[in-house]
């Protein structure tokens, strides 16, 4: 990989996550480009399936994301 064209210690921890969201959110356009280990593929399984049971419960991504900042600042 060649150096990054962003120094990430240069960063603040706001602007990490920033980035890390523009980058998923990149990803999130084409998910099948996106290459699964087989031990990834079965967590993603199992998870799908709990949800499916209703055995599972969600958080939603802007509480989620509430949280990580939170830990971040």
């Amino acid at each position: 990989m060649s150096d990054p064209a962003i120094n990430l210690d240069n960063l603040s921890p706001d602007q990490r996550l920033r980035l890390i969201e523009e980058l998923w959110e990149s990803l999130s356009k084409d998910p099948g480009n996106v290459p699964l280990t087989v031990r990834q593929r079965d967590e993603l399984d199992w998870r799908l399936d709990e949800i499916e049971s209703g055995q599972a419960e969600g958080i939603p991504w802007d509480d989620v994301l509430r949280r990580i900042r939170r830990r971040a600042g």
